[in-house]
């Protein structure tokens, strides 16, 4: 199964930039989930900005591939966000809505997410990085299912077999490594600073569910596999409409100054 991952001998190069994307969204996350955690509305609305700016920032340097692929994840995780909190109440945020923040956090973490999986250390490390993410994943899984807690976590356990799909059989499993690290680390502050809470009944099949649920990052690894799927379609018809507009706009100058038009409008201007 370990092969599905690159192979350990060969040397891959370090680059800072991957360091800081990921450094400065745990940061950043971290921060602002506390915060939010006691802040007022206006409050969380502000951090919302922050996040605005951070995402653009951050995307500054990035190839049109990885941009499209960020906005088509901020799309759709925002829809997410949308049905399963506010509609399904699968998990409720302190104002029981969905945070100013929260769709350009998307964006810094599926970024972060791409930026580990092109790094040196996980490119070198992937098989380790891979066997320690399935022990500590499944570890959490178990615990939540074992009657020991005393609210079990049905649901965290079929999302970690969930997550173990996509990670040994995904087109690209570096990147759910990368999801699994940063989303538990934000699932946790943000559960622990009560800045939103799981319920303890998921509302669809009435299974127990953890807060966090053990595999989350699951559904995290969903919005990448539909980033990474969409974005190439997304660009070809971006490209499309580019040619058309372009096409259409010269089109226009060139009808402009055939033979006989301006002098047709200048005689109708001096008439």
């Amino acid at each position: 199964m370990l092969n599905h991952f690159p192979k350990a001998n060969v040397v891959h190069p370090h680059r800072t930039r991957d360091y800081f994307i990921a450094g400065f969204t745990f940061f950043c996350a971290g921060v602002s989930l506390v915060i939010d955690g006691f802040a007022s509305l206006a409050i969380q609305n502000l951090l919302g900005v922050f996040a605005w700016v951070f995402l653009i920032a951050l995307l500054y340097g990035e190839n049109k591939e990885i941009r499209m692929q960020v906005a088509v994840a901020v799309a759709f995780a925002t829809a997410g966000e949308h049905f399963a909190s506010i509609y399904m109440e699968g998990y409720t945020y302190r104002f029981e809505n969905v945070p100013l923040y929260v769709p350009p956090a998307h964006g810094m973490v599926y970024l972060t997410a791409v930026a580990l999986a092109r790094s040196g250390l996980f490119l070198n490390h992937a098989r380790k990085i891979a066997i320690i993410v399935v022990v500590l994943g499944g570890s959490w899984a178990l615990w939540g299912i074992s009657g020991i807690p005393e609210h079990g976590d049905q649901v965290g356990a079929v999302l970690f077999c969930v997550f173990l799909l996509y990670l040994f059989k995904g087109r690209s499993p570096l990147v759910y490594l990368g999801a699994f690290f940063i989303t538990t680390w934000l699932e946790i502050i943000g559960t622990a600073a009560g800045t939103w809470y799981w319920a303890k009944i998921e509302p669809v099949f009435g299974w127990t569910q953890g807060n966090p649920p053990s595999g989350v990052a699951a559904w995290y690894c969903l919005v990448d596999a539909v980033a990474l799927s969409c974005a190439p379609i997304c660009l070809v018809y971006l490209q499309k409409f580019n040619r058309r507009l372009i096409s259409g706009k010269f089109g226009r100058r060139a009808n402009s100054t055939k033979p006989g038009v301006v002098e047709e409008t200048a005689i109708k201007r001096f008439k």
